[in-house]
């Protein structure tokens, strides 16, 4: 259980700290799920540790403001993991990134930090987390994931009574490190600084910039520089983590381990980001049969999803995937291969014979009759026409309300930090994002991640990926990912479930297991093996089409959702095959000489 206490002490001769000043734009967001807080006055300011923060902060482009307070609401509590009484201390506010080399105030980060009380700082880990979008706050991971606090979901359930209680979270990672939830400008309460804006920000590089600079700031501000490092990244997070990390490898901050949560860390590789008219969208075969498997579509029925995976890889990469590369190139499909697909997926033979390189909307749709099925967790359906599906995705809807307006009341009540403003959970900034990155109109970050691994050869990689996640398929992640040939220092582990492996409730469990052994492994100095995890091989080889055709509209069935980029960023033609062996070292070099020049080594 978990009990809140206050501090019998004053922090800085303060009873309640109230910040007077105002900002440029301020106010709640425009576009966006979004809720807001209340500021009327209560009982509850009058407590030691609470922060009354005076300041507006704005979620739109334009939006800045004229100065920043860095300030916090401070509160101590007790959970117990495993038989343990951990006693920790939460922090909720803000801290200003300042550029490298001026220290000029560029933004104000919004955060909340878990850290346990009476640990020594040179030995006890650090996570940051966030989540993607872009433009997403980290309220996902905060309050579904690994905090001391969890929503309770049920998920793929849609039955369990809403607004989800919040219940003490006995997978928190509390028992291994100390947690840093960290929002993205232009989502949460985070804003740029004048003369900035929050559009400043809104592109690959400048956002995993600006966070290299919050990290180090936080780090110094709290005398964390001994501590090993750890950076969570869910979706789009997963290319701002590769980046991130090859800037602060280059800037000498050593990070000991990398979690990537459903990343999408080639966008040019997803068929459902760049079109399925484009490439093949081979790589969702096997999540497609997995999501069939969940509904006993399949002939015949299997049981055992780990195995039929297996198989659903070898189906993919040796047949699937090279005929649809032939199809594109103006080939066609042999006769066999719509029958073994149905058979395999549960999708009816016709859509097959008519859609041979399956999108996943067309799935999601067509698998079963009069139903939607979810983009994030395929296994979360609702009826064609009902509330759940009225927004494109049932997963997505399902969930959204209850973590807005926990996380205000979260903020509010228990952590008390009191602010007027809105709570961006959802910002527009995906709308206006620059996704242009080392030459490419949409990022490839897999050369980044390789970057920070050769900078630091003691630096390790656990991804977690759900069998069921349409939007960021595991295989997929498992394609990207070998193509650095690096099976010793990049793990994977696959789960029953969705985008959030970790609002399943066996998924979560199974996954605080892993990310502990891989924290263990990673403070040894060495990788923690357990025999559940799989090592990435080296990947098939990827055939290249020449074919020229404008991108499918198929993508845009669920805008506003991670990953996804707005059509006009979308190349006509098909992107180039993925990059691997000398090419690949040829792009990891040259972001090294990159990262040298901006810091000027």
């Amino acid at each position: 259980m978990m009990n809140t206490s206050v501090h019998h002490w004053l922090r800085g001769g303060m009873l309640t700290l109230l910040l007077g000043l105002t900002a440029c734009g301020g106010g709640s967001s425009s576009g966006g799920s979004s809720v807001g807080s209340s500021g009327s006055s209560d009982p509850v300011t009058e407590l030691p540790g609470t922060l009354v923060d005076t300041l507006s902060y704005s979620s739109t482009a334009n939006a800045s403001l004229t100065s920043a307070v860095e300030a916090t609401a401070n509160t101590t509590h007790n959970i117990t993991l495993n038989g343990i009484a951990i006693p920790y201390t939460a922090r909720a506010g803000h801290l200003t990134a300042k550029s490298i080399g001026t220290a000029q105030d560029q933004a104000s980060f919004f955060y909340v930090a878990y850290t346990a009380d009476n640990q020594p700082a040179s030995t006890r880990p650090i996570t940051f987390f966030y989540n993607g979008g872009p433009g997403s706050a980290s309220a996902w991971l905060h309050l579904g994931s690994y905090g001391p606090k969890r929503l309770a979901t049920g998920i793929p359930s849609t039955a369990v009574p809403r607004p989800f209680a919040l219940v003490d979270n006995a997978e928190s990672l509390l028992d291994t490190s100390d947690l840093v939830f960290v929002d993205a400008v232009g989502t949460g309460l985070s804003q740029a600084i004048a003369p900035f804006s929050n559009r400043s920000f809104w592109s690959v590089d400048a956002d995993a910039a600006l966070f290299r600079d919050f990290v180090q700031r936080y780090i110094t501000v709290n005398a964390r520089q001994a501590s090993p490092k750890y950076l969570f990244g869910e979706s789009y997070g997963g290319p701002r983590t590769a980046v991130l990390a090859a800037l602060l490898e280059s800037a000498s901050v050593k990070l000991t381990g990398l979690v990537l949560q459903s990343p999408a860390m080639d966008y040019n590789s997803n068929c459902g980001v760049v079109g399925q008219a484009t490439i093949s969208c081979g790589a969702y075969l096997p999540s497609y049969a997995a999501t069939g498997q969940y509904y006993r579509l399949t002939r015949p029925l299997i049981d055992d999803l780990s195995s039929y995976m297996i198989q659903m890889r070898d189906f993919s990469s040796r047949r699937y995937t090279p005929a649809v590369n032939a199809l594109l190139a103006g080939g066609t499909v042999s006769a066999e291969l719509p029958p073994l697909l149905s058979d395999y997926t549960g999708l009816a033979l016709a859509h097959w014979n008519s859609s041979f390189n399956m999108p996943a909307g067309l799935f999601r749709n067509q698998l079963i009759p009069n139903t939607l099925l979810g983009r994030y967790d395929a296994r979360v359906s609702a009826p064609v026409g009902s509330a759940l599906a009225s927004e494109g995705d049932p997963s997505s809807t399902v969930i959204s309300a209850s973590f807005s307006s926990a996380i205000t009341s979260y903020l509010r009540d228990t952590l008390r930090y009191r602010n007027a403003s809105t709570y961006v959970l959802s910002g527009t900034a995906i709308e206006n994002w620059d996704f242009r990155h080392a030459g490419k109109s949409l990022p490839d970050t897999i050369p980044d991640l390789g970057a920070a691994m050769q900078l630091n050869p003691q630096l390790r990689v656990l991804t977690l990926n759900g069998y069921h996640d349409l939007a960021t398929p595991f295989y997929q992640t498992e394609q990207d990912l070998a193509r650095l040939n690096l099976s010793g220092r990049v793990l994977v582990r696959n789960y029953a479930g969705g985008h959030m492996t970790y609002l399943d409730d066996a998924a979560r469990v199974a996954s605080k297991v892993d990310l502990q052994a891989f924290y263990r492994g990673t403070l040894a100095g060495v990788q923690g093996s357990t025999p559940t995890m799989n090592t990435l091989a080296a990947p098939p080889s990827f055939a290249a089409t020449s074919i020229n055709i404008q991108p499918s509209l198929e993508a845009l069935q669920t805008p506003l959702r991670d990953p996804w980029v707005p059509l006009a960023q979308r190349p006509a033609a098909p992107p180039p095959p993925p990059s691997q062996g000398l090419i690949l070292q040829r792009e990891i070099e040259a972001r090294k000489r990159e990262m040298r020049d901006r810091i000027g080594k």
